[in-house]
Order: structure tokens, then sequence, then C-alpha cells
């Protein structure tokens, strides 16, 4: 503070001298001007000079005064900072002491720990000498065992080989069997392919052959048409042969259908009756454009019969239907016979009361049912052993049963509407 006092007095000593020269020049330049203007001058110059020095001391005091609170504040702040310095030196210290212990303690679990590791790694070193001893002995026995393994091994695959070559010899002796009973089970001939098959007395039947046995219901109409179909595809110029064993007719939706693909397939249709062929079946024996029988073999014509219900209206519709179905049919047969529809139905019963018309063979060609009357049938498209080589049957759905009175009948499947059997049944079998 004294320092400062100090530089405000020089400064304004600094000030009076300046001030002082000043007026003394004035003095000497205006020295022919009056005293009392002179000094009324200097008492002014004083005055403002006075005034200038207030203001200059004011401002010497505020800037004092502001360096001060400045240096006050500075002085706070070092203070402040000091006694932070303080703190973090103690803080400083206190973890320091913290630290030198932790390492103490840190060096004396290492020491532990060492110790341990020491112990530890003697401990192991026995351990694993030990385990060296045991393992060279292990290994010795291991040795041995795979050795006698090897050699085990060794034994069982010169066995093996041996079995395998018996193995290959029963191999090479069983499929020299089975080819023998193969080649034993098959004609081992091609079937004859004839485009003339009928040959004195001798029909000779390909395995271009569609069996048709049993009542005509539905599906067999698929079963024999995608047949016509197929060989058709194979060839248009090798007959076609429809072998009847058996067969007492059936739907006639079915049986036309037949008809139809009979008519319009391009390789020739061969329909042949071995046994029976009655309704249905003995016309498309008759309707076919090649017929054979053998001589011994019945053919049966007969009316349609069918059972009606409904009301007086509904079943005369039924009994028209009925009459276009027998129209279709017995027509053909009757126009090949060269009679007509109602001249057939008389011989019917001239021949028998119940109109059951039936012929053996032989003298059913008299009446152009059958074309041809056969005396050997040459199956040459069986060229497997049927015992040994039978095709797989699919289980019939229509099974014979017994009645209440102890009569066996099989129950026929629903036809589709507007069709009815044409059927050969005198004792009611079918039902």
């Amino acid at each position: 503070m004294r320092y400062i006092n100090c530089i405000v007095l020089g400064f304004i000593l600094l000030i009076n001298a300046n001030f002082s020269i000043a007026a003394e020049k004035k003095v000497e330049t205006k020295k022919t001007e009056e005293v009392s203007a002179e000094k009324k001058e200097l008492d002014k110059l004083t005055l403002e000079n006075n005034l200038s020095k207030q203001k200059t001391i004011k401002k010497l005091r505020a800037v004092v005064e502001e360096k001060e609170e400045t240096r006050a504040k500075y002085d706070l702040i070092m203070e402040k900072q000091k006694i932070k310095m303080a703190e973090l030196e103690a803080e400083q210290k206190l973890l320091a002491l913290e630290n030198k212990l932790m390492g103490e303690k840190n060096n004396k679990a290492l020491a532990e720990l060492r110790q341990k590791n020491a112990k530890m790694k003697l401990e192991n070193e026995s351990q694993l000498e030990l385990a060296k001893l045991k393992n060279a002995k292990e290994l010795e026995t291991i040795e041995l065992e795979k050795k006698r393994m090897d050699f085990e091994m060794a034994k069982l695959k010169i066995e093996k080989e041996k079995m395998a070559a018996e193995t290959a010899k029963l191999q090479v002796d069983l499929d020299l069997r089975l080819k023998k009973e193969e080649w034993k089970s098959e004609a081992n001939k091609e079937p004859q392919y004839l485009l003339n098959p009928f040959k004195d007395g001798v029909l000779t039947v390909s395995d271009r052959r569609i069996p048709l046995n049993g009542v005509i219901r539905g599906g067999v109409a698929d079963f024999v048409t995608d047949r016509i179909h197929y060989f058709n595809n194979k060839s248009k110029e090798l007959p076609i042969f429809i072998v009847i064993n058996s067969c007492p007719g059936g739907s006639v939706m079915e049986g036309f259908r037949i008809l139809k693909a009979m008519e319009t397939s391009k390789a020739p249709i061969h329909v042949i009756v071995k046994s029976f062929a009655a309704s249905m079946a003995a016309a498309i024996t008759t309707l076919a454009p090649h017929s054979y029988a053998y001589p011994n073999a019945i053919i049966l014509h007969h009316q349609m019969s069918s059972g009606s219900w409904g009301n007086m209206t509904q079943m005369k519709e039924q009994l028209a239907n009925r009459q276009e179905w027998e129209r279709r049919v017995a027509t053909p047969v009757a126009k090949k016979m060269g009679l007509s529809l109602e001249a057939f139905r008389k011989k019917m019963y001239e021949n028998n009361s119940d109109a059951d018309w039936e012929e053996f063979a032989d003298k059913a060609i008299q009446y152009k049912w059958v074309n041809n009357i056969v005396n050997e049938i040459r199956e040459t498209g069986f060229v497997k052993n049927p015992d040994i080589a039978q095709e797989e049957k699919t289980k019939s759905r229509f099974m014979e049963q017994m009645d209440e009175k102890g009569q066996s009948y099989v129950k026929l499947p629903r036809l589709n509407p507007f069709d009815f059997y044409y059927l050969y049944n005198p004792d009611n079998y079918y039902r």
C-alpha cells in the first residue's frame, strides 16, 4: 500500500512540475500583461490544474482499488488452490501409504503363492515321475494288447475272406440254381403272332389276349377296352383275342362299350368261347367279326328280364327303357341270323318255354351265333409257368354268400341309371 501511495505522490509531483514550468513560460512570454491578469489566469489555471489533478487522482484510486480487488481475488484463488493442493497432497500421502500397505500384502501373498507353487511343482514332478513309470507300464501292456488284437484281427480277416469266398461260391451256386429254375419256369420261346391265326381247325392265340369271365359289371368295360386300345397302339395288323371261359352276361352299358371298342378297333378282334357265353356275352360273341368256340361250348340267347318298381307311370317308363335296350342288343343279333326281332323272340320260345335258347357251339354255328368251330386252341401267350409266375389278383368284392334258406348267392353291385343286367340267372344265384 505504501508503495502505491509513493507512486501516486510522485505522479502528482510530476504533474505539478509540468504545470509550474508551463506557468513560468507563460509569465515570461506575457511580462507585458498586467500582474492582476496573470494572477487571475494563474488562479484559473491552478483551479483547472487542481480539478484535473483530482480527476486523475480519482481515476488512479479507481485503478488502484480495482487492482487491489483483483489482487484480493487472486490471493483468494491462490489460497483455495493451496488448500486444495494441501488436501491433494494429504490424499496422495494416504494413497501412497495404502499402496505401500497393499504392496506389502501383495508381496506377502506372492511369497505364499511362490511357496505353494514351489511345493506343487515338487509334488507334480514327483507325480509326473510316477505317472511316467505307470504310463510306461500301461503302454507296454497296451502294446502287447494291440499286438494280440492285431493277431486276432488278422485271424478274423482270414476267416472273413474264407467265408466271403464260400459265400460267393454259394451265391454263384444259388444264382445258377435260380437261373435254372427261372429257365425251367418259362417256355423260353416267343408267342406266335399270326395275321391269320385259324387254320385247319387250330386257333393260335398270342399274348394279345383279354380274358372276359364272370359277370360283366362296373369296371369290366374299362378292363377290356383299355387293353383293346393298348394292343391297337402296339400294332393295328395283328389280331386281338377276347377269351371267354365262362360268362353269364351282365350290364348292357358295359357290354355296349365293349361292342363299340370291337367295332372301331383297327386291329381285328377275335372272340373265343371255351365253355359258356350267355346273354350279353352271347351278344358279344355273335356280333364279333371273328368268333370261335369249342364244339361242346354252350351259347345262350334269351329275352331280357328285369324287375320294376314305382307307380304305373314309372313302371311304364322303365319298361320302355328295357324294350329299347332289347331292341338295340337283340336286333343286330337277329339281323345276323336273318330274322326279325319278333321272329327271334318266337324262336326262343320254340326251343325253350322260358325263352332261354341255348345251343352247343357245333349247332349254334348253324344260327350264325359263332363263326367257327375249333378243335384245338394253342395259347402261345402263356410263356411262364402259371404255378410259379401267378399274376396278383384283386380280391373280389362280390363274395358268395348264403341266405336264410341255405341258398348260395352273389349280390351284384348297383347299376348306373338306365342300365340293367342282361344276365342268364335261372336259379336267382345273382341278386
